[in-house]
């Protein structure tokens, strides 16, 4: 986990007046190639990343992670029909303004990769490379059923870390079953609660779960975001195990970008941290 040495907080405020939580990690050493925007999933932050972004900066990458409004330190956003990956996505655009930072690699996990495609639509200037995490333009109904099944509606109030570590590890055990150790689940836990009045709580808004409540958000057609990253290199990250990114929807992405490089993380599901073996080698020789 990272220490509080290694970034710094920051706050900016997005459009809508919300203000948006990020953490920059500075390179060490000399700069290696351009900056690093990391782009959670549904229910998660921008803690998701810390382990990623150590492996980063030691390439001397600049880190920037940042929790999407309804999630941990950002602000909750009285309009729940904004919590949708669009708007989001303008919100990293204003992130990277706000920064000054003209050109980016994205990492975008789950729903982190949507925001990526949508930025690749919108603002491909921005994108100079792409790793999607376990996401593609189709998504497996069983994944989406499990997600709908915990989102927004899990007690989401645990009187103990531990309690929380177990609760955790009850909905995302199927997706880490190599992970028998209290310490990673503690860890996972601390990610993704937070301490509130003497209890232990989900670190977002339940309200960020309506926008997927329903079931015709499935049946939009994604591939031409997909298509959108055709001129931009993109590696694709799998959990083996997925149950949200199919293997006929990586080979059909492989087929209309047949440049695009993928690895398949063994023993793990729907997301890998991409600090496992396979998925680090991959981003690795990716990067450079």
């Amino acid at each position: 986990m990272s220490s509080p040495s290694e970034f710094s907080e920051h706050f900016f405020t997005n459009a809508d007046g919300l203000k948006i939580a990020y953490r920059i990690y500075p390179a060490k050493g000399e700069a290696t190639g351009l900056p690093v925007l990391c782009l959670h999933g549904l229910t998660r932050n921008l803690r998701d990343f810390e382990d990623l972004a150590l492996k980063l900066i030691a390439m001397g990458r600049k880190v920037i992670s940042a929790s999407q409004r309804g999630r941990a330190a950002s602000d909750y956003d009285p309009k729940h029909e904004r919590y949708n990956p669009a708007t989001y996505t303008q919100d990293m655009v204003g992130l990277l303004d706000h920064l000054e930072i003209e050109k980016a690699v994205f990492v975008g996990t789950s729903m982190g990769g949507l925001m990526t495609m949508v930025a690749a639509m919108i603002a491909p200037q921005r994108i100079a490379q792409v790793v999607l995490n376990d996401i593609g333009p189709e998504l497996d109904p069983v994944g989406i059923a499990r997600i709908r099944s915990y989102a927004g509606k899990t007690a989401g109030r645990f009187n103990s870390w531990q309690s929380a570590a177990d609760a955790i590890r009850a909905i995302n055990g199927v997706a880490f079953p190599n992970e028998t150790s209290n310490a990673f689940w503690l860890d996972f836990a601390q990610k993704t609660c937070r301490e509130q009045e003497g209890e232990i709580v989900l670190d977002y808004d339940p309200a960020i779960s309506k926008s997927i409540a329903k079931g015709g958000d499935t049946d939009v057609d994604l591939w031409p975001l997909f298509d959108a990253l055709k001129d931009i290199p993109t590696l694709v990250v799998r959990g083996a195990l997925s149950d949200l990114l199919m293997m006929s929807t990586v080979d059909e992405m492989q087929r209309r970008k047949p440049d695009m490089d993928f690895v398949n993380v063994p023993d793990v599901g729907h997301a890998p941290f991409l600090t496992e073996a396979e998925a680090w080698s991959a981003i690795q020789d990716f990067l450079a």
